[in-house]
């Protein structure tokens, strides 16, 4: 099959796709939560179903065992984030008057420098922009705790996805034999070798990167707390969520520690180093121990792609597009590589074949001037 043929093929089955999430939109929700935790969970379901135990028994007992586990983390972590979020949405305001006196001398210096009518305008616009990012910040935190009804969809949607997910752990294999039977037959080596690819690097970010991320949370939530910095295990944990975007999560981590650390001292720079060394101290393990270890070199997602994918599906689709973001960056990186090895292997990147070779011009030469048998050229 042709290159053209292979990218008219995936393109028809991303329209499709997309066409679904599209027309089904929140439906899709709990079987994508399903789906997604039937597949994280699927390397134990097949080492329990090579010992002989049914499939059914097996995924029933993977997931008690995986939803007791989640429940209990659950269960010690929110108590703690909430009762930080609501002292944080209260403190708020007081951060943004603090933050206005803290800069109002530098305000006067510039005044006494460039003139007060020049700076005055600069004056009110950071002030505005203060209190408008503090505004924004305890409305964000507010609608986050006053989401009771969000809580009762959360409730349903708890209900419908573990049977989601217990269906799909029980019928994975006649699954991807279906699958495995719709792919054309002219082109099974190559589309069988991309789904592999897929596989892998799927697999391999969001089981590496879901481990990653809840070791940085908890690692980041106990020492910032141990540290005293107020409402250290919320911003630990917010990090650690965050962390599933590479270099995003400790990003917002170390700027949000730092000024949470000014406001609560007043500017003490030894308790700021502190606080700043544990974020270096943690990007230091992560990159050289931690990553390395648990998720190797075989994802190959760009953070930036990774954080495009996460903001155009929650554009696009809302929370389906969100929860659908990284599979779609991962086949799309994929069919891209393969797109390029296909085009430098091809003989219009090798040969050139296609491109038509510049006219020669003729040059009258005159006898005396070619060269005769055995002359050589100078």
């Amino acid at each position: 099959m042709t290159l053209r043929a292979h990218m008219m093929f995936w393109t028809a089955m991303a329209a499709l796709f997309l066409g679904l999430v599209w027309a089904l939109g929140d439906v899709l929700v709990p079987f994508v939560i399903g789906l997604a935790i039937a597949y994280l969970l699927d390397p134990v379901m097949q080492r329990l179903s090579r010992t002989g135990m049914p499939r059914a028994a097996a995924a029933l007992i993977i997931l008690l065992s995986f939803f007791v586990v989640v429940i209990t983390v659950l269960g010690l972590i929110i108590p703690f984030a909430y009762r930080e979020a609501v002292q944080l949405a209260q403190a708020l305001p007081g951060y943004a008057e603090q933050a206005r006196v803290a800069l109002q001398p530098y305000f006067e210096t510039l005044q006494t420098r460039f003139g007060a009518g020049d700076m005055s305008s600069y004056q009110d616009m950071v002030q505005k922009w203060l209190g408008r990012v503090f505004s924004v910040g305890g409305d964000l935190v507010g609608g986050i705790l006053s989401g009771g009804q969000a809580l009762v969809g959360m409730i349903a949607l708890c209900a419908l996805t573990p049977l989601v997910a217990f269906f799909m752990m029980v019928q994975w294999e006649p699954i991807t034999r279906w699958i495995d039977g719709m792919i054309p037959r002219g082109s099974y080596t190559v589309i069988k070798d991309l789904l592999h690819d897929m596989n892998t690097k799927l697999g391999g970010f969001i089981r590496g990167q879901l481990t990653v991320s809840f070791i940085l949370g908890m690692a980041y939530a106990l020492a910032l707390t141990i540290a005293g910095l107020n409402y250290g295990f919320l911003i630990g944990v917010v990090t650690g969520i965050l962390s599933v975007i590479p270099y995003v999560g400790s990003t917002f981590g170390l700027v949000t520690s730092l000024g949470i650390a000014w406001f609560q001292t007043g500017g003490d720079w030894s308790y700021i180093g502190i606080i700043a060394a544990i974020f270096l101290t943690g990007q230091f393990i992560e990159g050289n121990f931690i990553t390395p270890r648990i998720m190797g070199q075989a994802v190959g997602l760009h953070p930036l792609w990774i954080l495009f994918a996460l903001l155009a599906g929650g554009t696009l689709l809302g929370l389906v597009g969100m929860l659908l973001a990284v599979p779609v960056a991962v086949i799309v990186s994929v069919l891209t590589r393969f797109a390029v090895r296909q085009y430098k292997s091809s003989l219009y990147y090798k040969d050139g074949a296609a491109v038509t070779p510049p006219a020669t011009v003729d040059v009258a030469v005159d006898q005396d001037d070619q060269p005769k048998d055995g002359d050589q050229p100078q």
